[in-house]
């Protein structure tokens, strides 16, 4: 745990011992850890040197640790300081790359990867340096197991950078979205959903794409990553052109206006019908039979007072027990668009009933 303030596994331990006991000698520190006298020298200048530890005047010298809300806090403070400098660091750098790449020859701004192993390594590396936002299409099939991104993703989502995600209902129906979709979703992973994803896609903010390289791989093997250009401008644009017009996935979590009047197995019902799963992937999502699973969507279009599905639908857009798209507030147009109205694709307020109309 205190790595980051340049103490290792062995520090820490003495570190630990003398925070738990009185002040002690040397050799009294020696008799309860089991480490070298040599190792164990260097492991005490090394704390005094940091101010974790004090040493006293008396003879022997009687070792005690220095309060750690202090001395920590200060060396926590150190290392934000460096690290603020080595990011300020990084942007420089990174306009310097800008303003070289802008010179390059067209063939530059595309680079072929391949080999899997290559190909997940480059997959992780873009991942993690990411600063602001990751959008992904996801697809079948996979340079990088999703279970192998999942906790990168976590990792990401926790110190703040924006996802979001358009998954393939093929590939959605071969996933436990519960296990797999759902967790991210409840860390902050904005997800919807596509009827069929034209093409595998991740972007990095707004300096790098990554797509196979073949249209419909059946293994990828190969991958293009396409630095700024009018290629990657092009690449956001269909991403945000299909962000409008998908379904989001509810988190499991999710407030919505009418869903008090459901059961938490019907709401996810409702949130993945209107995902546009096949019936059988529904059901096995759920974990019914679908036998079991006709019952059940039988007795919930009963409850909603309709007799087909589509008058369902209808009715659980009406009722709020589906979330509308709408654009994250800080892509350009969000607050235009809100002012306007809802865009096409979004959900439409209910039309009023004769008998709601004012008199």
């Amino acid at each position: 745990m205190l790595e980051i303030v340049g103490l290792d596994s062995t520090a820490q331990t003495v570190y630990e011992l003398l925070i738990d006991n009185p002040p002690a000698t040397f050799d009294e520190i020696c008799t309860r850890v089991d480490i070298g006298d040599a190792c164990l020298r260097k492991v005490l200048e090394r704390l005094l040197c940091l101010g974790l530890v004090k040493s006293t005047a008396s003879v022997p010298p009687k070792f005690t640790a220095t309060a750690p809300d202090v001395a920590l806090e200060v060396l926590l403070l150190e290392q934000q300081e460096r690290i603020k400098r080595a990011r300020l660091y990084v942007e420089q750098l990174a306009g310097r790359y800008v303003r070289t790449a802008a010179g390059r020859e067209p063939a530059e701004l595309v680079e072929v990867v391949s080999g899997q192993q290559a190909v997940a390594q480059l997959v992780e590396q873009i991942v993690r340096s990411t600063s602001h936002e990751i959008r992904f299409i996801d697809k079948h099939p996979y340079a990088v197991g999703p279970t192998v991104l999942a906790p990168v993703e976590a990792e990401m989502l926790r110190r703040g950078i924006i996802y979001r995600a358009l998954y393939d209902t093929a590939g959605l129906a071969t996933r436990s979205i519960q296990a797999e979709i759902e967790p991210a979703i409840a860390l902050g992973e904005q997800a919807r959903v596509i009827p069929q994803a034209p093409v595998k896609l991740i972007l990095s903010d707004r300096r790098l794409a990554l797509l196979p390289l073949q249209s419909n791989p059946t293994t990828i093997d190969s991958v293009v990553a396409v630095h700024p250009s009018a290629m990657l401008d092009a690449l956001g644009a269909l991403f945000e052109a299909l962000w409008r017009t998908a379904l989001p996935i509810p988190a499991p979590t999710a407030k919505l206006a009418g869903a008090s009047s459901l059961t938490p197995e019907d709401a996810r019902l409702i949130a993945l019908l209107t995902a546009g799963l096949p019936d059988q992937a529904v059901a096995r999502q759920l974990g019914l039979s679908y036998r079991t699973f006709q019952r059940r969507l039988g007795a919930l279009i009963e409850h909603l007072g309709v007799r087909t599905r589509f008058q369902a639908g209808l009715q659980a857009a009406f009722r709020g027990l589906v979330p509308a798209p709408s654009p994250p507030a800080d892509l350009p147009g969000a607050q235009a668009q809100r002012e306007s109205g809802p865009a096409d694709g979004e959900q439409h307020p209910a039309p009023r009933t004769p008998d709601d109309r004012p008199n």
